[in-house]
């Protein structure tokens, strides 16, 4: 066994014997958890970007700190000062027949949870469920990706300085440590990915009976209906396409555009990427393809639709050197090209032109439920007609991304696109336990029916649910 395998082992062995071991954690244990961790962020704020920035080859110093640092930060907040209610007993209503007694419900740590994280935004997808997780009552095993090693061994490092080893530990290391962790007993398994690798973590995760939730993504659209002006349906989904570089599980992957808008649709896109990035090369705010296969799977993308007839239109400014794809937009892309077939996962837009509203929405039920649908329309009736029409993980209207940054909606996706949820209480419910309690009155009517079952028994029925004897004649 590695180093990384036997390291991974002996966390997990401490861990759920703590588990099993230890009383659940109070309220105020629970808080002081999320305060290491909100320490955690702030004092290694700088070092937490640099490493991010060096795994990328040059990541977007605000990009880290507005997407990744400050929504971790107000998550931590937000869970922290709800967390006390969120944890009381919740009491539930006793039926008739089991009168007197009371019921309630207990929410209780499930044990030993997994993270399974990607690259494109490691801190935020680390700690995103860390956070829920932990003010659930429960103990956190996290594997960051092997993509961003940098990143993964100052988290192990500061996470070690600040949390017992049987609370929170991360444990990196390359491909053999994510499958190791998902074979394991765990409690609960969050997977953040794409969808091929989602399968593979619930095929291993199954011969445990290991409850999972998984993040993984697919192709999110963005629908512009024809009553909403198409400037500044181009402006936010170019805001939402281009951060982090397009390397976002959330980004609109395709707009679906009326015919007669398409072209001024893309130009607005590029205009509106051009005021945001004046260039390309050499600009800080501008991030990195995170690795040189994934460049290449980008260009080759792109190369392909190009090849099948697609017009290909991009930044102004001369030509990137290295890792870095201008923003992109594809009008015309064929449907059975790779752009409009898989998760792009990078800064090229494809552009469908529809003939009616109609015929776009079922494009879009013809494909596997997308993780977003983004929403552009005016009126409150054509926003109803769009949301009826299709299914996805969650909805921005009007806007792009902004569903995810929301601490009181749950984030989570659909089919191809995902199972489970989590954010806030959405996510303290997701890695609780539901326990039912049910407390017996100094008198029990359901022990006093019988057997033998006799003419009470029948009349309880009776009134309780107009039911008569087998046998019994009108």
């Amino acid at each position: 066994m590695t180093p990384d395998l036997q390291a991974l082992h002996t966390a997990f062995d401490r861990q759920h014997r703590a588990s099993r071991d230890q009383a659940a954690a109070s309220a105020p244990v629970r808080q002081a958890l999320l305060d290491s961790l909100r320490g955690l962020l702030i004092d290694g704020r700088a070092a937490l970007v640099r490493a991010i920035s060096d795994d990328f080859g040059g990541r977007s110093q605000a990009e880290t700190d507005i997407l990744e640092i400050v929504p971790l930060v107000t998550a931590i907040g937000h869970t922290r000062s709800r967390l006390t209610r969120w944890m009381r007993d919740a009491p539930r209503r006793v039926d008739l027949s089991l009168q007197p007694g009371r019921a309630w419900v207990r929410h209780e740590p499930l044990g030993v949870v997994g993270v399974i994280a990607p690259w494109n935004y490691p801190l935020f997808l680390t700690l995103g469920p860390t956070i829920d997780a932990l003010a659930a009552g429960n103990r956190v095993l996290i594997k960051p990706s092997e993509a961003s090693p940098a990143f993964a061994a100052l988290l192990a490092r500061l996470v070690a300085e600040r949390f017992d080893a049987d609370r929170l530990t991360v444990v990196p290391g390359d491909v053999a440590v994510s499958q190791a962790l998902s074979g394991l007993p765990l409690d609960h398994l969050v997977f953040t990915g794409s969808t091929n690798v989602g399968r593979h973590i619930l095929r291993a995760a199954a011969d445990h009976l290991t409850p999972v939730t998984l993040e993984l993504g697919g192709k999110s659209p963005a629908i512009v209906a024809p009553d909403f002006a198409i400037d500044r349906a181009a402006r936010s989904i170019a805001f939402g396409r281009y951060l982090n570089a397009g390397q976002t599980c959330v980004a609109p992957d395709y707009a679906l555009v009326p015919a007669a808008s398409a072209r001024h649709f893309a130009d607005s896109v590029l205009s509106a990427a051009f005021q945001r990035y004046r260039t390309i090369e050499g600009n800080g705010d501008y991030s990195n393809i995170i690795d040189a296969r994934h460049h290449r799977r980008l260009v080759d993308a792109i190369e392909e639709a190009r090849r099948g007839g697609a017009e290909i239109l991009t930044h102004p400014s001369p030509p990137p050197t290295g890792r870095r794809i201008a923003p992109t937009v594809v009008l015309g892309a064929p449907d059975d090209c790779t752009l409009m077939r898989e998760e792009i996962f990078g800064p090229v837009l494809p552009v469908k032109p529809y003939a009616t509203l109609d015929s776009a929405m079922a494009f879009v039920r013809a494909r596997p439920r997308p993780l977003a649908l983004y929403c552009f329309a005016d009126g409150a009736a054509m926003q109803r007609r769009i949301l009826d029409s299709a299914t996805s993980g969650g909805v921005t209207i009007n806007s792009t991304l902004l569903h995810v940054a929301q601490h009181s909606l749950p984030f989570g996706g659909i089919g191809a696109s995902g199972m489970g949820a989590y954010h806030g209480h959405d996510g303290f419910l997701r890695f609780s336990h539901a326990r039912a309690v049910h407390k017996a009155g100094p008198i029990t009517m359901f022990e006093r029916l019988g057997p033998p079952w006799g003419a009470t028994a029948r009349l309880t029925m009776r009134v309780l649910a107009g039911l008569k004897p087998i046998g019994a004649t009108r």
